[in-house]
């Protein structure tokens, strides 16, 4: 089946003191999140769960992510997260700890809806 990516949005979220990539990895995922407002759905009849969300988040340790944890958070379509090698610790040399900065891309896909719409003129 050919898809489409209808959607790519980015987001950054952290955890200043409790060194969790997974907070700073779902934090960065609602960031993301509350930048998109999508009508698409409801103006063409499509189901979300046609929509396919590939998310992938940035820290720098990707092993403590707990990935699937952070697909909770997606509210539509059929969600898969993976960790990848970025996102940024601020090392705190006199607390002797980190704070963790997460980034994340969240990208969208449906069917191709080539021939399934006419557009129409109005006069």
């Amino acid at each position: 089946m050919n898809e489409k990516r209808i959607i790519l949005e980015m987001g950054t979220g952290n955890d200043l003191y409790g060194q969790n990539y997974t907070k700073a990895a779902r934090r960065a995922v609602q960031d993301a999140l509350h930048h998109s407002s999508i009508t698409l759905f409801s103006k063409l009849g499509i189901d979300h769960n046609e929509m396919r969300v590939d998310v992938t988040v940035a820290v720098q340790q990707p092993e403590a992510v707990d990935c699937d944890l952070v697909a909770q958070d997606l509210p539509r379509g059929r969600a898969s997260v993976r960790a990848v090698k970025g996102g940024l610790d601020v090392e705190d040399a006199e607390a002797g700890t980190h704070h963790v900065v997460a980034t994340a891309a969240i990208e969208a896909w449906l069917p191709d809806q080539a021939g399934k719409y006419k557009t129409s003129v109005r006069k």
